[in-house]
């Protein structure tokens, strides 16, 4: 099988893995109890946060361990939107957020929040001087995504957050999930506020992810109980969850620069044979993550080709695996205003460090003959 769908998901890195099989065995207590197996677990816990605050940055009670992506999303909407509704109730999302993003200020709208949608130019980038005209004093948070997860686009976050840090004190979320491990991504390298983390999409276990705050930025918490993560996130931590959502976030920072050179040599090999086709469209733009390709066949729709890869054992998606099993036309294609005829057919190539060059090689041999088949018009 080759498998170019890891943005959706990638395979579980054999040390993740490993460890998540030496914790469940070893550190099986609750790390909130007093007695001194409890303080062992703990102890482990503690050290995973402190690993992903080091690398991210920040001090460990700012690193969060969450259920995923979804959650970490939802934290930083909620929680910071309500922590410092004081200075004011009017936020900024990008048009083209993830759902976990966008349905989340959708709802804070319904409690006295007002949202506004900052456009995007037909790259899929946003529009840093839309910003400019959009911003007001009683902005309280911007949310833009670091890479969009159906066409790859870098946003230009240091940009935004120059401009933001000089004229507000608007908090600034930006989820990360698609460029932690392909793309430097900490509190160093982007002047933000909070950066979410997702475990799958690095390597790592499903249901578990990280919310990491910069050193004094607070939230309110989403779950109430026993107060666990200092407050933030009660009910028991799994730790073998987090110590192995850690061990992932370690292994794709030590590797990014040459994982993400290997990926890029990859995606530009592929690029001017798909556009040598006539009627394929690049979707992503030039400046994009190493690991994304979004195009599309014109009048062709993506289930159509993604079916006809399978039957030759490729493994691909639709413009994003979130929603891809709807027939709505995705957010983000209708924000970059792509044509009719192409809109219905983007078709994502993701990436991982585990691909190769010879699975390029064999995909360029089994689209051609897939082409030959289905032919847009």
């Amino acid at each position: 099988m080759i498998y170019f769908d890891n943005s959706a998901t990638t395979k579980v890195h054999p040390e993740v893995m490993k460890t998540f099989v030496a914790v469940n065995e070893k550190f099986w207590a609750n790390p909130a109890s007093i007695h001194e197996f409890g303080h062992q677990t703990n102890e482990l816990l503690q050290s995973a946060r402190e690993q992903v605050a080091e690398i991210l940055h920040t001090s460990g009670d700012k690193v969060y361990f969450t259920s995923g992506g979804t959650e970490s999303n939802n934290l930083a909407i909620f929680g910071l939107a309500n922590k410092y509704k004081n200075r004011g109730r009017h936020i900024l999302v990008s048009e083209i957020e993830h759902p976990s993003v966008l349905e989340a200020a959708k709802h804070l709208m319904k409690n006295g929040f007002e949202v506004e949608w900052i456009p995007v130019d037909s790259d899929g980038v946003i529009l840093v001087d839309a910003v400019k005209s959009l911003l007001r004093d009683d902005t309280v948070l911007v949310s833009v995504m670091h890479v969009n997860n159906e066409t790859g686009a870098i946003q230009p976050i240091e940009e935004l957050s120059t401009f933001i840090r000089s004229n507000n004190r608007a908090l600034i979320h930006v989820d990360a999930v698609q460029s932690f491990g392909k793309l430097p991504v900490h509190f160093g390298a982007l002047d933000v506020d909070a950066i979410t983390i997702s475990s799958h999409k690095i390597h790592g276990l499903k249901g578990s992810g990280v919310l990491a705050l910069k050193k004094f930025i607070e939230v309110e918490p989403m779950l109430f109980g026993g107060g666990q993560e200092s407050g933030i996130r009660s009910g028991t931590t799994p730790v073998p969850l987090a110590v192995c959502t850690a061990k992932a976030v370690r292994l794709a920072n030590d590797n990014v620069q040459t994982n993400a050179e290997k990926m890029k040599k990859m995606t530009e090999d592929l690029i001017p044979f798909l556009t040598s086709f006539p009627t394929v469209k690049m979707i992503s733009p030039t400046k994009r993550a190493p690991h994304i390709i979004s195009f599309s066949v014109r009048n062709v729709k993506g289930e159509v080709l993604i079916n006809a890869l399978q039957q030759k054992n490729v493994i691909v998606s639709t413009s994003s695996a979130c929603s891809s099993r709807q027939t709505k036309t995705s957010h983000v294609l209708k924000a970059m205003h792509i044509q009719d005829d192409y809109i219905k057919g983007v078709i994502r190539l993701s990436f991982s460090s585990i691909n190769t060059q010879e699975e390029i090689n064999q995909f360029k041999k089994i689209f051609t003959n897939v082409m030959k088949v289905i032919k847009g018009d």
